[in-house]
Formats: structure tokens, C-alpha cells, sequence
């Protein structure tokens, strides 16, 4: 439609209806109909007017019916609905077909194509509220026919020959009333099969989604499947290399074979540091398959803190760094999973080791009270190499590290980070990092002083497993 009618047709459309794409078309053709049908109604109006000696009563029935029509647009305007101008525009041109066939000609009336053009028109609107349109037409037809019977004949206002010319204009408005809806209906109809040609292809699309979210997902439990059980077997062996090697040192006289002893220590350092990893990934598969239990018990902050910076002091020092720990001397007691929380922390302080030299490492251990809970904030903040915004985004991903040369210069699997991560969810708290390069980096956990409000939990001691200094 041009620009100028669209705008014409919406003034009488209410806002909330043309939001409604779906229907716009349907309400804008009923409008157009209704400006455009009274128009062509009076054709034969104005035959009557012209070939009546008198105008009567009649004809000003006629007249006043279709000039009615106008208004039909201006009350969907005003009761914000096309169902009640429908209703009454159906009924209307209903009684205006019988009316006028009853004094202007009967069955050969030039009003007689209205009425077929009324039910075109309440089938089209009212289709699901047909009943109302059969309801008006039975009644109107039952009062035609019994005015038909009282009467006993049709009232011959205008002689039936005057009226051929008459009849064929009724025709061809009729006709051009009607392709105007065929017009509507094949428009609705071609938009109908472009929309279903759409949707079957977002059907195929969504099939073709769900299919490859499958396949990921059996590839995801495959690959958990064999870390698994190749964590299970690796750590088999690696005990037992660990285990001849410790025996081996016991045995052995190191002032007489200090390089034998060296080597036997070399190879059991790497023998737990493998064992160390391989625990790592199957605790990283552990909790992907949500089979990784929590043993909850009462934890004696200040002494889990001791044990955490004597195992990570070694590491620390190695590269000439000054540790500093921030604690009070009554840290109180939480409820915990010592262990996770103990390698949590143990992370932290071993990627603060790494990537700082001859810096300053400092563990701030504080309780805090947050609304109605009590919170344990852990921050471990060093004065080393910082990371990057970019670098920011992608640390706790698996296997993942700040820079690409990271591995490379400092070594790691980039499980550390990830695993500290999800140790934290688990105990119901979390884990949050600031760092600016070249500045140096702070990691801080917050973790409930309550308890996990995790429903994997088992009370009692925790499995002891090697510690790992490897972090990220």
C-alpha cells in the first residue's frame, strides 16, 4: 500500500493493535473496505435517487444504512476492537441487502449481492465467532420471509425493467468489493507460506542445534569417562614410584652416594608433582560429573593457615620473596571441607610465588559479618608480573594461563586457577581477582564461616591427598 493510505488507514487503528503484526494487514484491509464500500454503495443510491419521482421513506432508509458505513472505521477507533465493528458491519449490511430487495425489487433487487457479500464479509472476520453471524442472518431472513408472507407480495417502488443498469453497477461493485478481499487473502496467504518456509527452517536449524548439543555432550562424558580413568591408572604407578623411591632414600647412605640421593630425591619430587596433576584433572572431572563429595567438619582457622604457609614457605623464599601474613591471633573456627579450602589457598600462594621475584606476598585472613552471615575473607596479594585486562577474562578457564608464553616461562596447566574456582563454589563461596600489569595481582576468596549449602556433603575427616604447589 502507498505511504499516504497506510497513514490514513492507521489513524483509526489504535496503538495497541497495529503492534500486532500479525493481524495489521487484516485490520488495515477492514478499514479500507469500509471507507471504500459506502462509496461504491452509493452508485446505486444515487440510480435510486434519480429515478424515483418521490424520495420516499425508503429511500431514506437506504441512504442513511449506507452512509452509516463511514462510521464503521471510527468505532474500531474507539472500542479499541474489530469484533464489535464487525458484528455490527455484517448485521448491517445484512439488513441493508434485505431491506432494499424487499421494496426495490425483491429476489431481482440490485441489493441482493450485498447480502452474499455480508457473509463473505462475517466468515472472513468472524471466522472463529461464527455462530454470531449465522445467528443475525437466520433471524433477519426469518423477518424478510415472514414480511414476505404478510404482505403477500414484494412493494414495487421502481418498475423492475428500470432497473437492469442498475443491477449490473451493484454487480460490478460487488465484484470489486469482493477482489479486494481476494487480494487480502492471497496477500495473507503468500505471507502465510513465506512464514511456514521460515519456520521450517528454524525447525531444521533447532534439530540440527539439539543434534550437535549432543554430540558435545556425549563427547563432554567421553572425555571425563577417559580423564578418569586414566587418572586411576596413572596414579597407580606413580604411588608406587613415589613409594621405591622414599624406601630407596631410607636405605641409602647419603654421605657416601649424595649423588644417588639427589637423583632419588629429583625423581620423587617429580613423581608427586605428576601425582599431584593427574589428582587435579580427576578432581576437575570429579566435579564436571558432580561426584565430587565434600567432608564437612569443624576447621581451626589459624592452625589450617600454619599448615598452608609452612608447605608454601619453601616456594616462596625460593625466589627471594618477603611473606607477610595479616591474621588475628583468635581466627575462630568454621565449618569446611579443610582440604579444599587448604588447596585453595595453597593455589593462590604458589601462583603468587610463581610470578613474583623479590617481591612482597601478603595473606590477609579477616572474619566479616554480612547481613545475617559471617564470612571468611581470604586475600592473597603479591607485587609480581600483574596481568592484563584480556588476561583477566580467561584465567579461570581449564588449562588455561594469562599470557601464551606462560607455560613456558614459569611452567603449569593452568588447572589451578580453574580448580580453586570451583573448590570455592562447592564450599558456597567464591573467588574474585584485581591485577594490573606490572603491578602486581590480588585474589581474594569469601567463603561462608557456616558451612556449604551444598547437599554433596559428607561429614566427618577429609581424604588426605598430595598437596599440589603447582597452581597455574
Amino acid at each position: 500500500m502507498p505511504g499516504f493510505l497506510i497513514e490514513t488507514l492507521d489513524f483509526f487503528i489504535p496503538e495497541e493493535m497495529r503492534r500486532d503484526q500479525t493481524n495489521l494487514m487484516k485490520v488495515r484491509t477492514f478499514i479500507l473496505l469500509h471507507l471504500l464500500g459506502p462509496a461504491m454503495g452509493h452508485s446505486v443510491v444515487l440510480f435510486l435517487w434519480y429515478a424515483s419521482k418521490a424520495l420516499t421513506w425508503q429511500f431514506w432508509v437506504v441512504e442513511v444504512s449506507v452512509a452509516s458505513f463511514w462510521l464503521v472505521p471510527y468505532l474500531v477507533k474507539v472500542t479499541r476492537s474489530m469484533f464489535v465493528a464487525a458484528a455490527i458491519s455484517v448485521q448491517a449490511l445484512v439488513f441493508l441487502s434485505l431491506f432494499g430487495s424487499f421494496f426495490y425489487g425483491g429476489i431481482s433487487s440490485p441489493f441482493m449481492p450485498w447480502f452474499v457479500i455480508a457473509l463473505l464479509l462475517g466468515f472472513f472476520y468472524l471466522a472463529d465467532r461464527v455462530q454470531i453471524v449465522l445467528g443475525g442472518v437466520v433471524v433477519q431472513l426469518m423477518l424478510f420471509a415472514t414480511a414476505r408472507l404478510v404482505v403477500g407480495y414484494f412493494p414495487e417502488i421502481l418498475p423492475i425493467s428500470s432497473m437492469a443498469i442498475v443491477n449490473l453497477i451493484s454487480i460490478l461493485a460487488a465484484i470489486s468489493y469482493t477482489t479486494l478481499l481476494s487480494i487480502y487473502y492471497e496477500t495473507v496467504m503468500r505471507g502465510s507460506g513465506a512464514l511456514e518456509e521460515q519456520t521450517m527452517a528454524h525447525r531444521a536449524q533447532t534439530e540440527a542445534l539439539r543434534d550437535a548439543m549432543r554430540r558435545a555432550e556425549l563427547a563432554s562424558r567421553n572425555k571425563s569417562i577417559f580423564l578418569a580413568k586414566m587418572s586411576h591408572e596413572l596414579r597407580t604407578p606413580l604411588n608406587a614410584v613415589i613409594g621405591y623411591t622414599e624406601l630407596l632414600r631410607e636405605d641409602l647412605d647419603q654421605s657416601v652416594n649424595a649423588q644417588r640421593a639427589t637423583d632419588l630425591e629429583r625423581i620423587n619430587a617429580a613423581g608427586r608433582h605428576l601425582l599431584d596433576l593427574v589428582t587435579d584433572v580427576l578432581d576437575v572431572t570429579n566435579i564436571e560429573s558432580q561426584k565430587l563429595q565434600l567432608a564437612v567438619e569443624e576447621v581451626e582457622v589459624s592452625q589450617l593457615i600454619r599448615d598452608v604457609t609452612a608447605t608454601a614457605a619453601p616456594l616462596i623464599a625460593k625466589k627471594h620473596n618477603q611473606f607477610v601474613l595479616e591474621m588475628a591471633a583468635t581466627a575462630g573456627v568454621i565449618r569446611s571441607d579443610p582440604l579444599k579450602l587448604r588447596q585453595s589457598i595453597l593455589n593462590l600462594l604458589s601462583n603468587a610465588a610463581k610470578f613474583t621475584s623479590k617481591g612482597v606476598i601478603t595473606l590477609t585472613v579477616v572474619r566479616q559479618q554480612v547481613g545475617a552471615s559471617e564470612r571468611l575473607v581470604i586475600k592473597v596479594r603479591d607485587t609480581g608480573i600483574g596481568m592484563s585486562e584480556e588476561s583477566l577474562k580467561r584465567i579461570f578457564n581449564d588449562f588455561s594461563q594469562a599470557e601464551l608464553d606462560t607455560a613456558e616461562k614459569f611452567g603449569g596447566t593452568g588447572l589451578g586457577l580453574a580448580l580453586t574456582q570451583r573448590y570455592c563454589t562447592l564450599l558456597g563461596g567464591s573467588v574474585s581477582v584485581q591485577s594490573r600489569l606490572g603491578e602486581g595481582t590480588t585474589f581474594q576468596l569469601d567463603i561462608p564461616c557456616a558451612g556449604p549449602p551444598d547437599r554433596r556433603v559428607v561429614s566427618g575427616k577429609s581424604p588426605q591427598k598430595g598437596i599440589s604447589l603447582e597452581a597455574a
